[in-house]
């Protein structure tokens, strides 16, 4: 590649963390940047996390997905059970999410763990998706390798006919994972590289607060 990227320089001057400001509460904090990205032009979507997940083997791989809900526990996103995310969390349940806000100069990094919520709570979820996400989740081995997308094209428009005018139903192997925060790090762009950093771990049941070194 021709360009130089060690020549590539920004400041980072739109905002600051200070101490004063930092609820004691992770989940306060990040309902409280979420609602300012939720609110920026500067920000297409908001709830696009990075997920992270490590297989059997300790590779790492990352994506990003859709965060969906957030409850006093943790974090909700679906997807299918069988994706390489899904068979990665089957046998490590170790995940990272973060969140990167360039517009606002923020991002908030959260490492947890991952579970499936309840068979009700995917169904409720997945009857209230717009038919065509419906269509794309039933029709989709998704991770698995396929010989032309010409497959998946003639796959669909067979659903669409068996099920026109028909309840879809949720795929067996498609549903949530709740994340259980076990830390956050709430980062935020500053001038000179000096960035804040306001970490949460959760020790023996409570949050303990620490600023981190840029």
């Amino acid at each position: 590649m021709a360009k130089d990227l060690q020549a590539y320089r920004k400041s980072y001057e739109k905002g600051e963390l200070k101490d004063a400001l930092v609820s004691e509460n992770p989940f306060v904090q990040f309902e409280q940047w979420f609602s300012v990205a939720e609110d920026s032009d500067a920000v297409d979507e908001a709830n696009a996390m990075t997920l992270s997940t490590a297989d059997a083997s300790g590779m790492p791989r990352g994506r990003v997905v859709l965060l969906k809900e957030v409850t006093d526990e943790g974090f909700i996103f679906y997807t299918n059970y069988g994706s390489e995310k899904g068979k990665a969390i089957a046998v490590n349940d170790k995940v990272c999410i973060s969140f990167f806000w360039e517009g606002l100069e923020r991002q908030i990094i959260i490492k947890g763990n991952a579970t499936k919520i309840s068979e009700e709570k995917s169904k409720a979820y997945f009857a209230q998706r717009p038919r065509k996400s419906q269509l794309g989740a039933v029709v989709s081995d998704q991770s698995e390798k396929i010989d032309s997308r010409d497959i998946i094209e003639e796959r669909l428009a067979a659903l669409e006919k068996q099920y026109k005018g028909l309840e879809m139903p949720k795929p067996k192997e498609w549903g949530g994972y709740l994340i259980k925060p076990l830390e956050f790090e709430f980062w935020q762009g500053r001038q000179s590289r000096l960035h804040d950093r306001i970490q949460y771990a959760l020790l023996n049941g409570e949050w303990e607060i620490s600023r981190l070194q840029p």
